[in-house]
């Protein structure tokens, strides 16, 4: 069980384990580690990066939360959005769901990062962005060339995971977990 380390949102860079990451980070720790514990079991978490981004909207603040777990043969996918229900207590459920990949079936693992400098000249990660994408159709649609003729063409987007960090978006403690996460991916993911 995750213990809360600070209130949520609080920095989970610091953490190695994801209990404590999560715990920090996350306002439903509990139900994210037990949906990504139940896909675990024994093994254990070789790299995780987590993500949470509170929208304001005309009915009040909704929270999307994420975690990606690497566990050496697999990528977890977590993740939570709290739905507007107004049967239920206060207005929200929360939608939590987990999807899981084995690592072959990612096809492409692309990291940007943007580099800096500091006052004193020193080197600053200032942002990463990662990318892996699947050969698995996300998105088929129609292509037509000629206007008088019919459907002569397709055109084909691969499913795709993305995540980001910035020194305005989780600081440089997540931008380095982030790009340790990505480079873990790189290393495990067959070629």
């Amino acid at each position: 069980m995750a213990r809360r380390l600070g209130p949520a949102g609080s920095d989970w860079s610091p953490y190695g384990r994801l209990q404590d990451a999560a715990g920090a980070y996350f306002l439903h720790a509990d139900v994210a580690l037990e949906a990504i514990g139940g896909v675990v079991g024994r093994r254990r978490i070789r790299g995780f990066t987590l993500e949470r981004v509170v929208d304001l909207t005309e009915s009040g603040a909704s929270v999307w939360q994420e975690a990606a777990v690497c566990d050496g043969r697999r990528l977890i996918l977590w993740h939570s959005e709290e739905v507007a229900d107004e049967s239920a207590p206060g207005g929200t459920v929360l939608d939590s769901s987990v999807q899981v990949l084995p690592l072959g079936a990612i096809g492409h693992v692309g990291m940007r990062t943007l580099v800096g400098r500091d006052d004193q000249g020193r080197r600053v990660d200032r942002g990463v962005y990662l990318v892996l994408a699947t050969a698995t159709p996300h998105e088929l649609s129609a292509v037509q060339t000629d206007p008088d003729a019919g459907v002569s063409a397709a055109r084909f987007r691969p499913e795709a995971f993305r995540f980001s960090k910035s020194l305005d978006d989780g600081g440089p403690g997540q931008i380095a977990r982030l790009i340790t996460f990505g480079r873990l991916l790189g290393r495990l993911v067959p070629s």
